[in-house]
This record gives C-alpha cells, structure tokens and sequence, in this order.
C-alpha cells in the first residue's frame, strides 16, 4: 500500500505542475481517465487469455499497450496532439451499443464527457510513466489499489452545493449487510454516485458464488446510475477494479428525468440501496415527470416517490435521508403517506451528528422497508456515539463495528422481527400515532431524557425564538409604560 500510495501521492504532485489542471475536481478527472484505460488494457490481457478469439473495442494503435507503456515513446507536443486530435475524438464516438458491443459502449459513455486538462505533454508522459508502476495483474497490487482508490475518492471528492456526500464506508456495509442481497437478485442505486453502495453489493454477493455459473449471475447483479461525468467515471472504474468485467449497466444519465409513467417491468428490481441526493433542487420541469400530488423540486422526496415505483413486489429498500423529509409537511407528507401505505417501512436507524463531516452537519436517518404490505407499526433505534467520542470527523469517522448492538438486536422481517424488544436505545410507534401526527416520522425516543442540544442550527434557531419571545415581552412592557405615563 505505501508504495503505491506513494505513486498516486507523485502523480498528483506532477499534476500541479501543469498549468491545464486546475484544482482537486480536475486533477481527480485526469487521473480517472488514465486509470480507467490502464485498468480497461488489464482487464484485456485476462480475457485475451481466458477467452477465445477476444477482440479489443478499441483500435488497435490507441490501446494503452500501444501508445502509453514504452517509457521513452510519445512525449511532448507529440503526445498531446495524439491524446486531443486522436486518443479522445475516437473514443467519444466508438459504435456499439449496451447489447451488441457493451464494452465499446462503456468506454464511449466514460470519455463522452471527459477532457484532457494537462497542457504539457512532458508532465503527461511522467504521469504517464507513474501509472505504468502499478500492475493491475497483480492480485496484491490490485487489492491495495481498491482500498486506496476508496481512499482517493473520500480524501480528494468534492463534495458540491447540491447535497452530493461521500457516504462513509460503514454506513453503505451496515445497510447492504441488513437488508441481505441474495445471488440472483438484482440490485439498483439510482444515484449511484462514485459506485460505494454497488462495490459492498458485490463484497456481499461475491461471498455466495460457488461456481462458474454463479460467477456469470454476479456480473449482472449490480445497475447503477449516475448523472455527473466525473463520478460516473469513478464508479465504472470501481466497478473494473471489483471485478465486473463489462459494466455497462453503470449509466450514465439522470433517473429523475424519465416520466416516472414511463419506467415498466423491466426496469423494476429486487433491491434499491442508495443515498440520494438531498438538499438540492433538480433542474425546473423535473417535477412534472411525477404525479401531481407528489410533485416537488426537493430531490430526495423525488428519488424516495421513485424508489418506491421502482421496487418490485417484495423488493427491499434502503436509502439514507435528512430529518427535515421526516417532519417534512405539505408534499413530503403525501409521500410518506403513500410510502406507509404500500410499504412496510419496518426500521429507521437514527444517525447521530457528524457522520458526513465534513461535508455536512445535516443529521440523517436510514430508512429500511419492503414493498407489497402496509406498515403497521415503526421500529426505532437511536445510534450512539463510542465511548469517549463526542462527534465524528475525517480523521474519526463511524467504524462498522459501531453497528454491532443494532444487528444483534435487528432479528428477521420473516417472523415480523419478533425477537425485537423496547430498550434505553429502541423504541416501536404504532401507524396510527404516526397518522395522527400528520405523518410526521420524526418521533422522539421515549426513554430518553432531554438533553442540551448541541447542533448549531439547532442553537440559531433557539436563539432567534428566544429573541422574538424577549423583543414580544420589550414590547408589551413599553405598551404598559406608556399607557400608566399617558393616563391622568
């Protein structure tokens, strides 16, 4: 690991060199791009011995073999002018399509929005040269290569004004490990992002393959999609890096923008896992896509409308979402309505602060449910700190085995999770409180006492009541002043 660390850590230095390559966004989309062929090219030499008669997507001059492994060959000028006049031009506009040449379309739908920042071709060739230090072949190199890829996209990944948030890895094994993918189920995130939920999917599924056939069931397990180039690029590139040999079920577009009227059986899958964007506001006229009682410009209440459609009878959902969807009214309580109504949303797990840190203070819950029966009741649980810790950072962030207490205590939807029992950390809300209450699901834990909220838009808002309830009382005492002063 340290070494490679340290060639990723070098390239990034070149990089900075370059005065094309403008900030982490760009340098994290150059080196995609690069890593993305180099791996594509790796995962070439198995199947041109594994397979017969294997024939490369790609032309034969523009191969990484061909132009990018001679140390000495292209450079300079040279280099650059193959890379932009010739490298991307052809790549963009590769024939083929999902069905009748999936690669060609993976690596067209990976560079169709892709650029080449680097303005020297000298810098290029040593980053270049850099890369060419890994071997993908290797099985130890490619196994230390996902752990720091990971590392890559939490330490290096922007996170932007439109609720995109690196979900910690924690998180994403806690819900794929409880709602228990099966080998030959299909299983969907449609916001998919840089591929985390997707690569502990195929951890989980990978543990059940037995033989070759199984192998062939994995490989078409997975669907993702994602509406941003850069992280699309990240995630087909995780996908090659976990095994998934052609990933063409990783689009490249935006879920939202479909009429919802318009997706059918097919589209339908067994499992929906996913963090959808929140806080964001979709491009105006997505809404109309929706039914008009559930039409919102707030992106996580339309992905949560979607989620449901999308679920076959049976499936299994879970997402991550923001208080504010829980205690929500208006259209986010048409939503949850429907939701409990044709859903048995069975668990809510509630997160403490800081476990986006740092991209968000936003307090967030996860949500688990399955389709076909109405909801009777909601389990709780209210998920603590360690010991000793009193809010999570980029250096601490929630560690997996955090989650120990709810899997011991999470027991099994088939016998309506009977083994649950009321604790100082869970509780149950029957549905009818929760329709009295508007379909608010922000209900608090009854075994708790009240404790002195430390959340700072928790604090501002107590401070702005208090100030209008001291500026109500200044007010009602200068009307008393003043009329004892104006009376005889």
């Amino acid at each position: 690991m340290s070494n490679i660390s340290t060639v990723i850590k070098s390239i990034q230095d070149v990089m900075r060199q370059d005065s094309g390559v403008d900030g982490d966004a760009q340098r994290i989309s150059q080196l995609t791009w690069l890593l993305f062929l180099k791996v594509f090219d790796a995962q070439e030499e198995e199947l041109e011995i594994t397979r017969d008669r294997y024939k490369s997507p790609i032309p034969e001059h523009l191969r990484w073999r061909n132009w990018a492994l001679d140390a000495e060959g292209l450079t300079g000028d040279g280099l650059l002018d193959f890379v932009n006049s010739q490298l991307f031009p052809r790549l963009k506009t590769l024939p083929g399509d999902a069905e009748r040449n999936p690669r060609g379309f993976v690596v067209r739908s990976v560079f169709e929005d892709a650029y080449n920042y680097m303005k020297s071709g000298q810098l290029l060739r040593q980053v270049i040269n850099k890369l060419n230090a890994i071997d993908f072949n290797r099985q130890a190199e490619r196994h230390q290569f996902n752990d720091l890829y990971e590392k890559i996209l939490k330490d290096l990944q922007s996170a932007g004004n439109a609720g995109e948030f690196y979900t910690p890895r924690a998180v994403t094994q806690f819900m794929v490990d409880q709602v228990n993918p099966r080998l030959g189920e299909v299983v969907l995130d449609p916001a998919c992002g840089t591929g985390g939920f997707l690569v502990c999917t195929l951890e989980h599924l990978r543990q059940q393959v037995k033989n070759e056939q199984d192998q062939a069931t994995l490989q078409r397990s997975v669907r993702g999609v994602e509406k941003k180039q850069l992280p699309h690029m990240l995630c087909t590139t995780n996908m090659m890096l976990h095994g998934v040999e052609v990933p063409s079920q990783i689009a490249h577009d935006n879920t939202l923008t479909r009429p919802l009227r318009n997706y059918g059986a097919a589209d339908r899958v067994n499992v929906i896992i996913t963090n959808p964007p929140f806080g964001g506001v979709e491009e105006p006229g997505t809404e109309n896509n929706f039914p008009a009682d559930v039409r919102t410009k707030e992106t996580a209440d339309l992905f949560l409308v979607l989620i449901k459609h999308l679920l076959k009878n049976h499936g299994r959902g879970a997402l991550v979402l923001p208080d504010g969807t829980l205690f929500g009214e208006g259209v986010k309580s048409r939503i949850k309505e429907q939701l409990l109504a044709e859903c048995n949303l069975h668990t809510i797990v509630r997160l403490p602060n800081g476990v986006f840190s740092p991209y968000t203070g936003i307090k967030t819950n996860l949500l688990f449910f399955t389709k076909g029966q109405p909801t009777k009741e909601v389990w709780y649980y209210e998920h603590p700190y360690p010991p000793g810790v009193k809010n999570y950072n980029k250096t601490k962030p929630i560690r997996i085995d955090e989650f120990d207490a709810e899997k011991a205590w999470w027991g099994t939807e088939q016998d309506g999770f009977a083994t649950r029992v009321e604790n100082e950390r869970a509780w149950k809300v029957g549905i009818e409180q929760i329709k009295a209450a508007g379909y608010n699901l922000d209900q608090k834990n009854p075994h708790a006492a009240d404790t002195v909220s430390h959340d700072p838009e928790q604090l501002l808002a107590d401070y702005a009541r208090l100030q209008r309830e001291a500026q109500a009382l200044r007010d009602q005492l200068k009307e008393i002043l003043t009329k004892s002063l104006s009376s005889p």
